[in-house]
């Protein structure tokens, strides 16, 4: 694997992290604008072309995925 690899995927499992943290808040208080701002942010990058082009994961597979584990 080379360091671009290494990189780009850092940076997908620093973003499921994030989806997940942010999750779990918005489970507890739904309405924290904050973390649906940033649940939006994080969402818009796994739908991104640069998303599409560091890894073959379903970007809405995974979202679901990670949804159901905080539900």
């Amino acid at each position: 694997m080379n360091g671009y690899q290494e990189l780009a995927n850092a940076i997908i499992l620093q973003a499921v992290k994030d989806y997940r943290q942010v999750l779990r808040i918005l489970y507890m208080n739904p309405d924290d604008r904050k973390s649906q701002k940033e649940k939006t942010e994080i969402e818009q990058y796994f739908r991104s072309p640069l998303f599409a082009v560091s890894t073959k994961l379903d970007p809405e597979l995974l979202m679901k995925q990670l949804q159901a584990e905080v539900h």
